[in-house]
């Protein structure tokens, strides 16, 4: 097992592949970190693999694994965690914009107790088009989500390896991995400042839609974390809130009715009051759906991740003495049973 796995979504990079490995391979070795390397190929058509495959074979500490197509940064990922062996995993982007003397830092603050490290591209070298967007984007994150880093887009992360083997990765999630990770219980996280280079060769594979997928990636995890195992907390408060509400028009027109004689007819108030009773009720039905549906999948797949047991022994069950005249310890002839799979 290698001190270090780093892993690299790769897509179009050609130019930058051998100058990245040369860094990494510095960066490590002259911290007397063992490591490897994980390029992911996801669906080049520069001649990307070709390039993966010459660096494998000039040190095989150097690994490459290739997609048919192009599936995205959050599917490289979660094949490079899956691959990776490190006792560490880094993931950088490919772009050399990461710089790959941060890795040991990085792998120091692991050292010292944390779960996972952020890179905080503190001083970013891109066009505003992209900054000024980014920092609206992570504000606005950083609220929702209640988790206190500055940037989640950056490529530049460090994980303990039980961290990237718990958290499943796909669509476009990879930004959100801090929240995943958190969700799971690993809750020691923190950030560091780290260098940002501009891009030296190619161009960005990300425009301004990015942000847009952003935020409905945000919304998805926020429930995912929060309310996939308990829909009805999600939309049995939504249809309570507004059923309450519109009850509480429809009494309060109801009595105006019947005490002050006032008209129902013109009053926009009451299909307002009629139309909140019914989406509260369909939105508590909702809920109450989505617990029938989840509840057979949650009791086959649950899973619970437990840091650490301490037990003793039972004390109905007493191990034999082995000077005890009854345990007969001499070579049975009789053969042990086999087991087969039903």
């Amino acid at each position: 097992m290698p001190d270090v796995s780093v892993v690299v979504p790769v897509y179009d990079e050609v130019k930058s592949l051998p100058e990245l490995v040369r860094r990494i391979r510095t960066a490590c070795t002259e911290n007397g970190l063992t490591f490897d390397i994980w390029l992911v190929d996801d669906g080049s058509r520069d001649g990307s693999w070709e390039e993966i495959d010459r660096l494998h074979e000039e040190d095989d500490r150097v690994a490459g694994i290739r997609f048919q197509r192009n599936y995205g940064k959050s599917a490289a990922l979660a094949v490079g965690f899956e691959h990776a062996r490190g006792q560490y995993v880094v993931t950088m982007d490919a772009d050399l914009q990461d710089d790959p003397a941060e890795i040991p830092e990085l792998i120091d603050l692991l050292r010292d107790g944390h779960d996972l490290v952020s890179g905080w591209k503190k001083r970013r070298q891109d066009p505003l088009s992209k900054t000024v967007p980014s920092r609206f984007f992570n504000f606005v994150t950083r609220k929702i989500s209640g988790l206190d880093l500055h940037d989640f887009n950056c490529g530049l992360k460090a994980y303990r390896r039980e961290v990237v083997k718990s958290v499943d990765v796909y669509g476009e999630l990879h930004r959100y991995i801090p929240l995943l990770a958190k969700w799971e219980g690993y809750d020691r996280i923190t950030e560091k400042p780290v260098k940002h280079h501009p891009r030296k060769y190619g161009r960005t594979k990300f425009g301004f839609e990015r942000f847009i997928r952003g935020f409905l990636d945000l919304v998805t995890v926020i429930f995912l974390t929060r309310f996939a195992v308990r829909p009805m907390h999600f939309f049995g408060s939504i249809g309570t809130v507004a059923f309450l509400f519109g009850f509480i028009i429809s009494l309060w027109l109801t009595v105006d009715k019947l005490v002050f004689g006032e008209a129902l007819s013109d009053r926009p108030l009451l299909l307002f009051g009629a139309l909140l009773i019914l989406f509260g009720a369909q939105m508590f039905t909702t809920g109450l759906l989505g617990e029938i549906v989840i509840q057979p999948r949650m009791e086959e797949t649950a899973s619970y991740q437990v840091a650490e047991i301490r037990t003793t022994p039972d004390p109905a069950v007493e191990e034999p003495s082995v000077d005890d005249p009854s345990v007969d310890d001499s070579p049975s002839e009789t053969p042990s049973p086999s087991y087969t799979s039903p």
